[in-house]
């Protein structure tokens, strides 16, 4: 790639980058109350989320052949026991996934 090509890349990824950061104080300033339909989906878009990464995360697992899914239902039960007491939901995932990896490394291997 040439230098013009690499400016033009780098420029577009700023450009997008600022845009995506500042657009939102753009359309909703302080002084202005929030639509209801941003505060239902800021309500609502998280838990969607975190339910289409679960079912994405035991798509493809074969329940009945194999370990039997067992290091993922483990650290998924690790993850909900982590989230319910600690209320922590960075360290629930990393625990759960560094409890995952040791599982799938060492015991189910």
């Amino acid at each position: 790639m040439t230098v013009t090509e690499h400016a033009i890349m780098v420029a577009a990824a700023v450009l997008g980058t600022m845009g995506t950061r500042f657009l939102p104080f753009v359309l909703f300033p302080a002084n202005k109350p929030t639509p209801p339909l941003v505060n239902y989906l800021g309500r609502m878009l998280p838990a969607a989320v975190i339910a289409l990464l679960v079912v994405f995360s035991f798509k493809d697992i074969a329940f009945l052949s194999g370990n039997h899914a067992m290091p993922e239902l483990l650290a998924t039960f690790a993850i909900v026991i982590l989230q319910v007491t600690l209320k922590n939901t960075l360290l629930s995932i990393a625990a759960g996934t560094l409890f995952y990896m040791f599982l799938v490394q060492t015991i189910f291997i």
